[in-house]
């Protein structure tokens, strides 16, 4: 079952719309739910983890959390890019949906406080956290730079959305493209 918070249905949204984060701890399935909602409305897709400074790279390769400190320049550099969104994508843009789809942990409050700086509205689909199924996805996983001994710190840190936050819980036990279905039907895309 899917939970909206805060939730838009009956809203008309104004172009150009929200910008939608998927959001969550490591491994959640972030980066392919968000490439399936970007699919699915024909919008620019940003994996927020390109976005990451070596340094944090290398830490969480090492399976060190990232401090608070870590996080803040990475954040605005998301946030400097979904702005960057806003300002590239005028009338004649293509698609019905305007918005940037961002895969990007925001795994608390004040980090998604951050990314809702770009004077738009920012939808979050939170994806549930599954810790058993989560490993398992990690154990298969290659090619990522951050290591699985990061997942606990991660669950520890995750503040889920709150009651006056824009956005929904999504299970991860579902098809990512039934998720994307979900989140475009929930903002009546």
């Amino acid at each position: 079952m899917t939970t909206t918070r805060s939730s838009p249905a009956g809203r008309r949204w104004h172009r150009p719309g929200p910008h939608i984060v998927v959001m969550g701890v490591t491994g959640a399935g972030k980066s392919t739910v968000a490439r399936a909602i970007a699919d699915r409305a024909g919008a620019p897709f940003l994996d927020a983890d390109d976005l990451h400074p070596p340094a944090n790279r290398r830490k969480l390769a090492a399976g060190e959390p990232l401090t608070d400190e870590d996080r803040w320049p990475w954040l605005a550099a998301v946030r400097d890019r979904m702005g960057d969104h806003d300002h590239s994508c005028g009338p004649g843009a293509p698609g019905p949906f305007r918005g940037l789809v961002v895969a990007c942990s925001a795994l608390r409050r004040a980090y998604r406080d951050v990314l809702r700086e770009v004077g738009r509205p920012v939808f979050f689909a939170e994806l549930g956290t599954d810790a058993e199924l989560i490993s398992a996805r990690l154990a298969a996983r290659r090619g990522h730079f951050a290591s699985a001994r990061i997942l606990g710190s991660q669950i520890h840190t995750l503040e889920p959305l709150g009651a006056d936050e824009l956005g929904m819980i999504c299970p991860i036990s579902r098809p990512a493209d039934e998720i994307a279905r979900d989140v475009l039907a929930a903002l009546a895309l």
